[in-house]
């Protein structure tokens, strides 16, 4: 099947009749387009045409691959029960229409949303929508506001605070000291080896709070430009946990290493506690959650650099990523090893 976009997509015949039969008298599926930037599922924006009245955009979530297929009733009811517990709320969450978790009615496990506006912001300053600049490490003031406007809604994140019976499920570790794949021709071993060493430990006491668990450049949709560059959305929530806030700050600082260089990832914390976010007083467990978050994309970040690169970044190479990874590593230890080793 080839979409609107003229690429290979799998079959939805049966998707996009469950999807139709969702829609109101007179409504229609017109242009459908696949969503790059993903990488756990295929993203569909479809158009709708209304016969009475002005159409209006959702997004289809599919998961086809088979991982995820085996695991897609537990992400997609997750995201419908997040989504659903969001709105209304200051978080800008899509709104959830309908999922079938199980394919009872479709090709694969789909959710179908709200199609949120705004677009993904990946690039350096300077450079085109998603594109990247020569050299791609430098910082200026396009990526220094967006970092404060991604430390802010973090924290605004964290503020949510569901009654106990609709928590989340308890936060997951996605890396162990024995899964971690150092990269093979590595120049910095012995970095390799005191950054598993440090998490190879029961995780620290934390106060815990409602995470996304997943936060990015890349689930963040902006509007604008320059100083009115707003946080327009907030997307890909089955990961949503309970947990320790660092975690959640970990994971969008290693992202921000990756992408744009280790200053932009060491200063999301320092912005996040400007916003009023609260994290570990201790430097040692905030080291920790930080290696535990970083240590899961060695060797080379491919899972996210792929869709990165989708959407433009192709200066993100598997060297330089390790590049970056390693000395992010490194800076992390720098600023927060209390025993300066």
């Amino acid at each position: 099947m080839i979409d609107d976009n003229g690429e290979t997509a799998p079959e939805w015949g049966a998707t996009r009749r469950w999807v139709e039969g969702l829609l109101a008298p007179g409504e229609r599926i017109g242009t459908v387009r696949t969503l790059r930037g993903g990488w756990t599922s295929v993203m569909r924006r479809l158009d709708v045409e209304s016969e009475v009245g002005e159409g209006r955009s959702l997004v289809l979530r599919s998961f086809v691959k088979p991982f995820y297929l085996r695991h897609a009733e537990g992400l997609l009811n997750r995201e419908a029960e997040i989504l659903r517990l969001l709105a209304p709320g200051p978080v800008p969450a899509a709104r959830v229409y309908a999922v079938d978790a199980t394919a009872e009615h479709c090709d694969h496990p789909s959710l179908v949303m709200s199609l949120l506006p705004g677009t993904v912001r990946l690039a350096e300053d300077g450079a085109g929508e998603g594109g990247s600049v020569e050299g791609g490490s430098a910082r200026g003031g396009e990526v220094e506001h967006r970092i404060g406007l991604l430390a802010r809604q973090l924290a605004t994140v964290h503020a949510v605070t569901p009654p106990q019976d609709q928590r989340p499920r308890a936060w997951q570790a996605w890396t162990a000291p024995e899964r971690v794949a150092v990269p093979g021709h590595t120049a910095r071993p012995e970095l390799w080896a005191r950054a598993i060493a440090a998490i190879d430990r029961e995780a620290p006491a934390h106060r815990p709070c409602f995470l996304h668990r997943d936060f990015h450049p890349g689930n963040v949709l902006f509007t604008g430009s320059g100083a009115d560059t707003r946080i327009s959305g907030v997307v890909d929530w089955v990961e949503t946990s309970w947990g320790p806030a660092d975690l959640d700050v970990a994971h969008c600082s290693t992202a921000l290493a990756l992408l744009h260089g280790v200053e932009a990832g060491m200063s999301l914390a320092d912005r996040y506690r400007e916003a009023g976010g609260l994290l570990s007083p201790e430097p040692g467990d905030h080291l920790y959650w930080r290696l535990l978050d970083a240590l899961a994309f060695a060797p080379d970040a491919e899972k996210v650099a792929v869709p990165w690169r989708e959407l433009g970044r192709e200066d993100l190479t598997p060297a330089v990523l390790t590049g970056r990874l390693e000395d992010y590593l490194q800076a992390l230890f720098d600023r927060f090893d209390r025993f300066g080793r």
